[in-house]
């Protein structure tokens, strides 16, 4: 990471983070990238095994410049991330904000927020990082709920991995703009514009067992975007 001579904190650029196309959407700024990982919990999980490349979907939480990915202990990527040199991987985030239509098809594109990160994933293996990893896990899909549920014990503390991907090689890139039409095509007689997409959690549903009140933070939920993660 780099300070700028205006005192803006950015990720380094790199050959692997600097786009070939549309330069002008990437970004390398600190609280811009955190902002996107911290907008879903959905993220894709890249790697390559036994010479073939590899695309995982799992769940992620970010603890200031770690990322944490969720996993299995008897999956290809964490037994690759146990070895002291760990493993080569690729994590991506994005977020479908809107479909933006256009009079050609050509240009027809998509409003996005996206992270994509570099970099070299270690299986966490101290305990007590481990549980920081893994409460923030859950409280990235529901804020607050590691509060509210019994802790792993033993046995599935052992079935269960996290791989750390320490955020270095790492930048954004987004999308937020109207249709851009060529000239010669403004006339045609068909519609253009932005479908914003949303998405939104339903409401609650209790087991046969419960029989505790809706937690504050669950009942929340249905006033909160859910995010739109691909």
């Amino acid at each position: 990471m780099s300070t700028t001579p205006d005192g803006d904190t950015s990720y380094a650029r790199t050959p692997r983070t600097t786009p070939t196309r549309y330069k002008d959407r990437a970004h390398w700024e600190r609280e811009a990238i955190h902002a996107i990982l911290d907008a879903t919990y959905l993220c894709h999980l890249g790697f390559v095994a036994d010479g073939a490349p590899v695309v995982l979907p799992t769940i992620h939480a970010r603890v200031g410049d770690h990322l944490y990915v969720h996993g299995s202990t008897g999956s290809r990527p964490l037994r690759g991330a146990r070895g002291g040199q760990g493993l080569p991987v690729c994590v991506t985030v994005t977020l479908v904000d809107a479909l933006v239509l256009t009079k050609s098809a050509f240009n027809h594109s998509v409003n996005f927020r996206s992270v994509v990160a570099h970099g070299t994933a270690h299986q966490v293996t101290d305990p007590d990082e481990l549980t920081v990893a893994l409460d923030a896990l859950i409280d990235q899909v529901v804020p607050g709920r590691s509060a509210e549920v019994r802790p792993a014990n033993a046995k599935e503390l052992a079935a269960t991995a996290v791989i750390r991907l320490d955020l270095d090689e790492v930048s954004a890139k987004t999308r937020a703009d109207l249709a851009d039409d060529d000239p010669e095509d403004l006339a045609l007689p068909y519609w253009a514009g932005v479908v914003p997409v949303t998405s939104g959690y339903g409401t609650p549903v209790p087991d046969a067992s419960t029989t505790v009140p809706l937690p504050a933070n669950l009942a929340a939920l249905a006033d909160r975007t859910a995010p739109r993660g691909v």
